[in-house]
């Protein structure tokens, strides 16, 4: 039987997620929409360089087996493009042998309004404005950091980093943090130990990955040769006792993580040099502007966090 969209992992990506727009960008913002068009049906048939988001999403898709009975994951398109300058994206899907086939192009509105159309738990994007927009919403959404990383083809495995609070928890503990003393916060999360903390902005996305990593271990009982190819690790700058409160709410959520890093305030690229994730989500942009150096990077912006760097 083969999936309904309504049964499958659905990831919403936009093009500027998913390839290198920045020459495309910069045409639009200098030049104006007429002269955007012009170039991008001029370039029609130049095929786009691998964005912040491409080594995700290819791992992704390539965990969909060849029959229809065995493709859990969807990845949809979302652009602010209109179809005609929209093309230039499809046929570099085309080129790159993605099986990305649904899209949604929204002729310059926010394209973060359709996600709940196609069911996505979550949606990348280069664009801050839209990114932040979603995430007031309660969307799931983050925006792809810049990096110069290039992607090891032949590195099959996917590795996922996520951060803890303000990404897979709320910020409930983070207000605690920024508002009191180290202290205060450490004696507060050793009294609330064995309670999960509530849900985050991408709790839903993390819980999915964590079911699609159970699917791969059960293709493993049935075939011994396979080899499950998803690895999750957290990253917090949580350290004892407060690491408790991260046990706890994984638990309660019945995940399993391959790696977990209780830091404390050790730089995260540190780990993240030697975990290689082929992407990393955080809600503070300080962390991201340092792992964006060394791995693709996603800010989510979230809670507590967030309002003290608008200041």
């Amino acid at each position: 039987m083969a999936y309904q969209i309504e049964d499958k992992f659905v990831v919403a990506v936009a093009s500027s997620a998913l390839f290198d727009l920045s020459e495309s960008d910069s045409v639009f913002r200098e030049k104006g929409e007429d002269e955007y068009r012009k170039y991008q049906r001029e370039n029609e048939k130049k095929i786009l360089e691998k964005g912040v988001a491409f080594p995700l999403i290819r791992r992704l898709l390539s965990i969909n087996g060849d029959t229809s009975d065995d493709q859990p994951i969807e990845v949809i398109l979302l652009s602010r493009n209109d179809p005609d300058t929209g093309s230039r994206v499809f046929q570099s899907i085309e080129h790159y042998k993605l099986p990305i086939t649904r899209a949604a192009f929204v002729t310059g509105k926010s394209p973060y309004n359709y996600m709940d159309a196609f069911g996505a738990s979550l949606f990348l994007s280069g664009n801050i404005k839209d990114v932040q927009q979603a995430v007031e919403l309660g969307l799931p959404a983050g925006c792809v950091y810049p990096s110069s990383l290039v992607d090891e083809v032949e590195d099959e495995e996917l590795r996922i980093a996520f951060d803890f609070d303000g990404i897979i928890a709320d910020d409930s503990a983070e207000m605690i943090y920024q508002f009191g003393k180290l202290e205060m916060y450490h004696k507060h999360e050793k009294q609330k130990a064995g309670e999960a903390l509530p849900p985050g902005p991408l709790s839903k996305f993390f819980m999915e990955i964590s079911k699609l990593q159970k699917i791969e271990v059960e293709k493993q009982k049935k075939k011994k040769e396979y080899k499950p190819r998803i690895r999750i690790a957290i990253v917090t700058a949580r350290n004892a006792p407060a690491h408790q409160r991260v046990i706890s709410t994984l638990r309660e959520l019945n995940i399993m993580v391959d790696e977990a890093f209780f830091l404390g305030g050790i730089d995260k690229s540190r780990v993240l040099e030697i975990f290689k994730p082929h992407i990393f989500f955080d809600d503070q942009v300080g962390h991201i502007k340092t792992v964006s150096k060394i791995a693709p990077s996603v800010h989510v912006p979230f809670g507590i966090a967030n309002k003290i760097d608008k200041g």
